[in-house]
């Protein structure tokens, strides 16, 4: 529809937009939805509501990026206007008003001209003057009050489906309020401008609540400053040009209709580069993602490609670092862990007199109450968006302290296992080098929780355990076992133990069977501090990937500088394999599971090759990618796959009496071509 500017009826509008991006140089559609903040301060009423609610519901059936441009200033409100401008007021005492009121009336000319407007009840007067008392308010406009939050909740639930059913954007490019401020959080991805709030309640009514000035702005209540910090924002950018280009940005990792094949690019950073940048003591996680410039200027490569990595929710628990990145050309979604110690800074509560700002530290490599709930709502996020998903594992546990306890951590761990369980793409875990994973955080991502899905693998150096070696041999390596030890390796106090238990052999004399105990006993406080060494390295030895791959924990050892190479070509061949698999189980009826339709490719291939079941020709990702890109390798299968799935159907309405019966009128329908018109109720 083509309007004049400043011309709209509706304070909403909405385009379906043809864009030809370098994923898609043919084009691709998106649906874009945003308030008209010119009509009535954008605010929402029934029109706006059902109008959004019918947009939503298109991009979810057509499975289009749903893209919400967000200015409004909420709910709408308003009064009856008609009935505002004559309105009487029956007073207490005629001649005295200020004695009060006892009701609000209309004269019988007015109720015969807008009776619609009210609802109201029939008084007549001593002098004979009737009245129309009125009860309630109704107003001939649609719009005033309580259908607006009518309106606002079909919306609220449209747009949290539209998560689940498509993938959702909002950008507060103005201010949002009370249901505008809940869409941005039910859409969950999130980018707000740095000077515009998101808020429930204006500060002007919290101030009159509160019963004094305590909120000076609304960019207090709801600003980056906030909003950034607690989860609610994705990324904040200073601009509107900004903003529209991290959208694009953020489009180009999500496949043109979800459900669809991932939006691949040709990589300028070739996916067969060894990983040039080298942990040392920690591991860097950004560093390790993407890369890092030496102190020449030198850039030394991470396992992603160069430039392709996008963080969000950067300025939320910083422990975990999570992002989108690409791997030759593929887009992915990537959590890593920071090494060193952050702090959260807690603002002071203005509407609390006795609050003050507040840094709390959070050490690196331990999963807080809020670093866990990130972490969560990553994996589901990138699930929902078709994406891959690579973990740089290096976590000692979780914090299990009263207050971690109290704040949800448990719950927080919890999730993080079930959207690890329900993650439907390819999920690799992987221990770089010079990191470690322990304990618990080991538990909530090892491949037992999804084994359809998570591949488990780590770098030569790292380390995995239940206990760090020191916590371990407080336990398992104790003092009298370090003494036992010292006593079986070291000369000098099997030497002092033989002289001791001959004088005590040979009855000798007290003062130097005292003298050799005391030089056993100074002997082994001299050994103790080494021999704790030993102990902590033995129990090192526990922890090493090779032994996580002799016990089948892991699935290989994979070395830090091949690491890129390896997981591009694992990935192609996931994402193959998967193809392949929603391939057969479609046209199978979903007669399949995941993994019972990959060992059905697994004997279509080796079949194609003349090898048998278990041969190394089932391992070599390239031959198998190629194998996959060839149509005609297994067309043959499908086809007998849909014959088989037919033949089933036909059984099913053979089996059944009343589908038998009805079998006639069917083929009649499709021969007459009205079946596709036709609807049973």
């Amino acid at each position: 529809m083509e309007r004049p500017a400043g011309l709209n009826d509706i304070g909403m509008v909405a385009w379906i937009l043809d864009m030809s991006t370098p994923e898609y140089p043919n084009g691709r559609q998106i649906v874009v939805i945003a308030n008209d903040i010119t009509f009535r301060a954008g605010s929402f009423g029934p029109r706006e509501d059902a109008f959004f609610e019918t947009v939503t519901n298109l991009a979810c059936e057509r499975k289009l990026p749903l893209i919400y441009l967000a200015a409004n200033s909420g709910a709408r409100i308003g009064i009856a206007d008609e009935v505002k401008s004559c309105f009487r007021v029956g007073w207490s005492d005629d001649g005295s008003p200020e004695r009060g009121f006892q009701y609000i009336y209309l004269t019988e000319e007015d109720h015969a001209r807008i009776s619609t407007s009210v609802i109201a009840h029939k008084m007549q007067l001593d002098n004979g003057e009737i009245r129309w008392v009125i009860d309630s308010v109704v107003g001939k406009e649609d719009g005033l009050g309580v259908e607006n939050i009518h309106g606002s909740a079909a919306i609220a639930s449209a747009y949290s489906r539209a998560y689940e059913e498509t993938f959702t954007l909002t950008f507060v490019t103005g201010r949002t309020v009370g249901i505008g401020a809940y869409l941005a959080r039910l859409g969950i991805r999130c980018i707000q401008r740095t000077d515009q709030p998101i808020i429930l309640t204006g500060f002007s009514a919290l101030n009159k609540l509160l019963g004094r000035e305590v909120y000076s702005s609304h960019m207090q209540l709801g600003g980056p400053k906030i909003m950034a910090t607690n989860g609610v924002v994705h990324l904040t950018v200073s601009d509107d040009l900004e903003g529209v280009s991290n959208i694009l940005r953020w489009l180009s990792y999500v496949p043109a209709n979800i459900g669809g094949p991932l939006p691949i690019t040709k990589s300028l950073d070739p996916p067969d580069r060894p990983v040039a940048y080298i942990p040392e003591n920690t591991c860097d996680p950004r560093a390790a993602i993407s890369g890092i410039d030496d102190s020449q200027g030198k850039w030394l490569g991470g396992m992603f490609d160069k430039d392709s990595f996008v963080e969000t929710f950067e300025g939320w628990a910083k422990s975990v670092v999570t992002g989108r990145a690409k791997l030759g050309g593929i887009p992915v979604g990537v959590i890593a862990v920071e090494t060193q110690t952050m702090m959260q800074l807690i603002p002071a509560d203005p509407g609390q007199l006795d609050s003050h700002e507040r840094s709390v530290p959070r050490a690196g490599q331990v999963w807080f109450p809020d670093s866990a709930t990130k972490t969560a709502q990553a994996m589901l996020d990138f699930n929902r968006e078709g994406l891959p998903l690579f973990i740089l594992a290096n976590w000692r546990g979780f914090s299990g302290g009263q207050r971690d306890l109290f704040e949800g951590i448990l719950q927080a761990g919890s999730t993080i296992v079930e959207n690890l369980r329900t993650y439907n793409q390819p999920a690799f875990v992987y221990i770089p080098k010079a990191a470690e994973l322990r304990g618990g955080a080991w538990v909530v991502i090892d491949s037992k929780i999804n084994p359809d899905r998570i591949e488990f693998y780590a770098e030569r150096t790292a380390k995995g355990n239940v206990l760090e070696p020191q916590g371990l041999i407080e336990i398992k390596f104790r003092s009298e076992e370090l003494q036992e030890c010292m006593g079986r390796l070291d000369p000098e106090l099997i030497n002092l133990k033989a002289k001791l238990q001959g004088v005590k052999h040979e009855n000798g004399s007290l003062p130097e069977s005292e003298s050799l105990q005391k030089s056993i006993e100074a002997r082994k406080k001299q050994l103790l501090p080494l021999y704790t060494q030993i102990a902590v390295r033995f129990a090192e030895l526990h922890d090493t990937s090779l032994r996580m791959a002799a016990k089948g924990v892991i699935k290989k050892v994979v070395d830090w500088e091949d690491s890129r190479s390896f997981f591009y070509k694992r990935l192609r061949r996931r994402i193959s394999e998967d193809v392949l698999a929603k391939e057969i189980r479609g046209v199978s009826g979903k007669q399949f599971s995941h993994q019972s339709a990959i060992e059905l490719i697994q004997k279509w291939y080796l079949a194609s090759k003349g090898a048998e079941t278990g041969s190394t020709e089932w391992d070599d990702d390239d031959a198998f990618v190629a194998w996959r890109e060839n149509p005609e390798n297994y067309q043959e299968y499908i086809k007998e796959l849909r014959a088989q799935r037919v033949s089933q159907l036909l059984s099913d309405v053979a089996d059944s009496s009343p589908d038998l019966e009805a079998l006639p009128q069917g083929l009649s329908m499709l021969l007459d071509g009205s079946l596709k018109e036709s609807t049973v109720c």
